[in-house]
């Protein structure tokens, strides 16, 4: 059970998300980064490292409203009441390495290997995609780091993230200016992809050498080529895919033409040309590719989550490249421990796929279940005093994060329905592969979404 910090350090909580990031791992991650303060202050280094959190968990207020979050049920205990400026010293001094150790700590895959959603076939399902609209405020420090006027005249933040699709929860993230490349950013990821992978990106990643460099780490690849490629065919298989070869790398091509039909009858139509190293056409037909390619905008997914449902599309608040880099990195922790919850409220009930589960609710409910706990704090239950305060989450919100399916959906690559996750209406994908003996199969999914 959580319970509350006593003393200094009872600021020092993040409500019920306190549990998925507990004190002694946060003391673990002070201490390998070597950021203990080196006298006991009225603001701590682990108050420091909650208060980071709860900065991004609560974009809309200031310093001083974020402090009255972490205190506001504290009443009648000797707690600080810093100024903004005390609170900006505090980032200040403990810099960015303990939030991305911590990251680096909570990051990864989520799903067990029996979660529904989250698999084709033996492969747990990944993918790479780079995002370059993040705003921070337009000082001289920011556009010098990030050479980039960007948007309405704010500079912007190139992430680069490795995505577990069927949960959405990220595996690694790198991020910088957006004069680099997005295959550049994605290589310094390569270290976390594993053989039992197949990996999902769109054409921006089109690129010989990437090719080679994932097909080198043992994961497999499911991406799509610019129309304008030419490669050699040197086998047609059965299902009107066609075997080639991208630089020394064996693969295997599908020319896909995809009608989209909504509900009013309107279609749209669009043509995908992929590239996999899955070349057993009788074992991963091509339709069943198609159908798993669509799994990459989940990736799309996370990124709305990221950047408009946690933080409302607001400009970061750091002016300068060593507090971007740790705001950031504090995002994206406070994005992971909401997947967390999230995956175990679903995994509560066996059977459920993660996607049934709603960000913008898990969002609200960790804002609303912080301000009850901090009601329940009002007690002065202190660590020393009396434990157990705080019970599992997911024992407390499953009923609330599911969100309900209006379709049972068919055809499905990962043999569990994809579902109506966005609250939208369900559509039907016609999918034709452009070749001689090709197959033409109807897949059900979420609205369309322009290629990328």
């Amino acid at each position: 059970m959580v319970t509350v910090a006593a003393g200094r350090f009872a600021p020092g909580h993040l409500g019920e998300l306190t549990r998925v990031v507990p004190f002694d791992l946060v003391d673990a991650v002070l201490e390998e980064t070597g950021t203990v303060q080196r006298r006991l202050r009225d603001l701590p280094s682990r108050v420091g490292v909650y208060f980071l959190l709860a900065m991004c968990l609560f974009p809309e207020v200031g310093y001083r409203l974020v402090w009255q979050k972490l205190t506001g049920g504290l009443a009648g205990l000797a707690v600080a009441d810093p100024s903004a400026k005390a609170l900006r010293d505090l980032r200040r001094r403990l810099g960015g390495a303990p939030m991305r150790h911590l990251f680096e700590l909570l990051s990864g895959p989520l799903a067990q290997p029996r979660t529904p959603g989250v698999r084709f076939g033996p492969y747990r399902m990944v993918s790479f995609d780079g995002c370059s609209s993040i705003k921070v405020p337009d000082t001289a420090r920011n556009r010098a780091w990030l050479d980039s006027p960007g948007n309405g005249g704010y500079p912007l933040v190139e992430l680069m993230t490795l995505v577990e699709t069927g949960t959405r929860a990220l595996i690694g993230a790198v991020f910088g200016p957006t004069r680099e490349g997005e295959t550049d950013y994605a290589r310094r990821l390569l270290h976390l992809l594993a053989p039992d992978m197949v990996v999902l990106w769109d054409k921006g990643f089109d690129s010989n050498a990437f090719l080679a460099d994932v097909h080198a780490t043992g994961a497999r690849i499911l991406g799509r080529l610019r129309d304008n490629r030419r490669i050699p065919v040197l086998a047609r298989l059965v299902d009107g895919s066609y075997l080639s070869t991208i630089g020394a790398v064996r693969v295997r091509v599908v020319d896909a033409r995809i009608t989209v039909t909504v509900k009013d009858g309107t279609t749209f139509t669009g043509t995908y040309r992929l590239v996999t190293t899955l070349t057993d056409a009788r074992r991963h037909p091509a339709a069943a590719l198609v159908a798993l390619y669509h799994q990459r905008w989940e990736h799309e997914s996370a990124y709305y989550a990221l950047r408009h449902t946690i933080t409302g599309g607001r400009v970061l608040r750091s002016g300068d490249p060593a507090g971007l880099e740790q705001e950031m990195w504090s995002l994206l922790t406070l994005y992971q421990l909401l997947r967390t919850v999230m995956v175990d409220a679903a995994e509560s009930r066996p059977g459920t796929d993660p996607d049934r589960c709603g960000f913008t609710t898990a969002l609200h409910a960790a804002r609303d279940q912080h301000d009850h706990e901090l009601a329940a704090m009002a007690g002065h239950r202190t660590q020393d005093q009396r434990g157990g305060m705080v019970r599992f989450i997911e024992h407390r919100l499953p009923t609330a994060l599911f969100v309900d399916r209006r379709n049972a959906d068919l055809g499905d690559p990962r043999s569990q329905s994809w579902g109506d996750l966005d609250g939208a209406l369900v559509h039907t994908h016609g999918v034709t592969v452009d070749a001689p003996g090709a197959v033409t199969r109807s897949e059900t999914s979420k609205p369309p979404q322009r290629p990328p």
